[in-house]
């Protein structure tokens, strides 16, 4: 159980204690972050067994290396791209049941970074107004039409169209490069 003086504490400034020797600081990241991390990594492999293995991974390597956490982004989307690519690494190392030399990739693309898109425009969702969330989820993601949406959230079409638009710019500004 982490003490109450920890539990205070910010996500860096427990990364900061735990590079400064304290033995409990990481232990209270991981007690923070166990379920997200698992959620993130069960979504990555889609396997319940394979996503424990890579959390866990991800955790070591994540104590390994809390030295080389620079501090321009959140602890949590360090932690989400260390887990991410110990995720990516456990399904690598499995081996395919098929012989794939006679087959074409179905999709060339880069599998790890569109993973990591995709965690990047969760967690900007997250951080929206649940009214302009529920607005751009249903729009844009849903692929419903502005009129829908506005009977789904029991609104005007107007209110739809201007939480969408509000909600682009924020996600916009939340996404863009540091």
């Amino acid at each position: 159980m982490a003490t109450p003086d920890l539990l205070a504490l910010s996500d860096k400034e427990l990364l900061q204690r735990h590079n400064e020797g304290d033995a409990d600081a990481f232990g209270e990241l991981f007690r923070r972050h166990k379920d997200r991390m698992w959620a993130v990594a069960l979504r990555t492999v889609r396997d319940p067994e394979i996503a424990a293995d890579a959390v866990q991974d991800g955790f070591i390597n994540a104590f390994r290396r809390a030295g080389s956490f620079r501090g321009d982004a959140a602890v949590t989307t360090w932690l989400h791209r260390i887990v991410v690519n110990a995720a990516l690494d456990r399904v690598r190392r499995i081996k395919p049941t098929a012989d794939l030399a006679d087959h074409d990739p179905v999709e060339p693309r880069d599998h790890h970074r569109s993973v990591e898109v995709r965690l990047d425009v969760r967690e900007a969702l997250e951080q929206l107004p649940e009214g302009q969330r529920m607005a751009l989820v249903l729009v844009d993601m849903h692929g419903l039409s502005v009129a829908e949406a506005a009977r789904v959230l029991e609104v005007a079409e107007g209110t739809v169209k201007s939480r969408c638009a509000r909600g682009r710019a924020a996600m916009a500004q939340l996404l863009e490069p540091a």
